[in-house]
């Protein structure tokens, strides 16, 4: 992305007043969960702040915990280290519980592509490579897993509908355990701004979208 338009997106959040994920009125965080989907053409999406916290949203929206196994024959080995170390046991091959993509501003133009080649219940979506900071995302069409995913952010959207009344519309999904896994709305406007771009110049040069 270009210094301009870099400065023009760091102005435009911090003159908002909204930088912070907590905040309702916040529309960065949405606008890049909107974005994801289109070009994955997935229903839904969870924004966190690194890799291995989407890898551990992927499972735990899958309900797989401490104690379960995976087929791990098609994970990287960092990934299966971190999966191992979250008490999940990677075994043979199979189907893949999660599928990985990793994008930077040579290949983010491929996303649409290779979300249609992926075939697992959770799509985990690394946009660190973009180099705006650590992020990643989960992209399912399954709503179970979007909100079991959601629930392990600390002040996800869920916890953001309820944390002023108190009332737990959907307890059965309350984690043991939640995380400060939220992404920045100032880095997802500056990862929304660069994966726009990527589409720009593809459109610009006629190269593939």
């Amino acid at each position: 992305m270009e210094l301009f338009d870099t400065a023009m997106v760091l102005t435009r959040v911090m003159t908002s007043g909204v930088v912070m994920s907590i905040e309702k009125s916040d529309r960065e965080l949405p606008g890049l969960e909107r974005l994801l989907t289109k070009r994955t053409k997935r229903s839904h999406a969870v924004l966190v702040n690194s890799r291995t916290a989407a890898v551990h949203a992927a499972l735990a929206g899958q309900g797989i915990v401490h104690g379960d196994r995976i087929p791990g024959g098609s994970l990287s080995p960092e990934t299966r280290a971190f999966v191992n170390w979250l008490g999940v046991e990677t075994t043979g091959t199979g189907a893949p519980a999660f599928d990985e993509i990793a994008l930077d501003a040579h290949v983010a133009d491929s996303l649409p592509e290779r979300a249609a080649e992926a075939t697992a219940p959770a799509i985990v979506v690394d946009l660190t490579g973009l180099g705006f900071g650590p992020a990643a995302a989960v992209l399912t069409d399954d709503p179970t897993v979007w909100a079991r995913a959601e629930r392990l952010k600390i002040f996800g959207a869920h916890d953001l509908r309820t944390m002023w009344t108190q009332e737990e519309s959907m307890p059965d999904l309350v984690p043991g355990v939640q995380f400060n896994y939220r992404l920045s709305p100032l880095v997802a406007a500056c990862a929304r701004m660069a994966l726009m771009q990527t589409a720009r110049k593809n459109v610009e040069t006629g190269a593939r979208l």
